[in-house]
């Protein structure tokens, strides 16, 4: 069959989701951008738009099932087929260990993790009906362990374990899976750890960049570039990989 262009991503309403909802428009995808609610999507549709490209604004809880359906249904008979999915929507509800509750660790673990996993299942019904598809997961260098984050390094270690089976499961179908884990990325989210710990944000991103190798934060471009190559024809043979986008080595 014909390959569809066309892709979706989650929790695309800013940040590194708006970053690689708009690149992926730019190449040549009809992107459905998901979010929460569909007026959080507007901008980025609006900014797709205006480029020339293709958008469709999805409200969608990712942890919700029947809105998931709901939300790839709409996609599938709005711009065709799905063949392309990034897992990107996500949340912080940071604490120490001794101090987080029980919400706080669903909460984190609903949207990373079973997002992740009701998205992955709709999309892959599209995908191995085309012979096609790509899946890139959102992970992080948090995966690694960081303090104050026991359920988000929780997820995000989780989500490389889920992409590597999906890689597994799904190859024969013609679809990869790979995760990227991003270091310190401005934006919105960074922003509010900057907060919560007391700091100024532009105090707080050179600290982090003294320790970077390359000697600079990323940016939400940085990550869209890596996800424009997974999802192409060309990384047909890259998949259950997962790749540190943080400008340095991580261990």
């Amino acid at each position: 069959m014909t390959q569809s262009r066309v892709a979706i991503v989650t929790g695309a309403a800013r940040g590194i989701g708006a970053a690689v909802a708009k690149r992926l428009a730019k190449d040549g995808f009809a992107v459905g951008v998901v979010d929460l609610t569909e007026d959080n999507c507007k901008d980025t549709v609006a900014a797709i738009k205006e480029a020339g490209g293709t958008a469709l604004a999805v409200g969608a809880d990712v942890s919700n099932a029947e809105q998931v359906t709901a939300a790839v249904t709409t996609v599938a008979d709005r711009l065709g087929a799905p063949t392309v999915l990034v897992n990107n929507a996500g949340i912080l509800r940071d604490n120490l260990l001794f101090k987080m509750s029980e919400d706080d660790w669903d909460m984190v673990m609903n949207v990373h993790l079973r997002g992740a996993f009701l998205m992955t299942r709709e999309v892959q019904k599209y995908q191995t009906q085309e012979g096609f598809g790509r899946i890139v997961n959102l992970s992080s260098t948090s995966a690694l362990g960081n303090r104050g984050q026991v359920n988000y390094s929780a997820a995000k270690a989780g989500m490389q374990g889920f992409t590597k089976t999906v890689a597994i499961e799904l190859g024969k179908f013609g679809v990869t899976a790979n995760a990227i884990a991003p270091g310190f990325i401005e934006t919105d989210m960074t922003a509010a750890t900057a907060a919560r710990v007391g700091a100024e944000f532009d105090q707080f991103k050179e600290a982090a960049a003294a320790a970077i190798p390359v000697r600079r934060v990323g940016q939400p471009d940085d990550i869209a570039a890596l996800a424009s190559f997974l999802v192409s024809e060309e990384a047909g043979f890259v998949s259950g990989q997962v790749i540190y986008v943080a400008g340095g080595p991580q261990d």
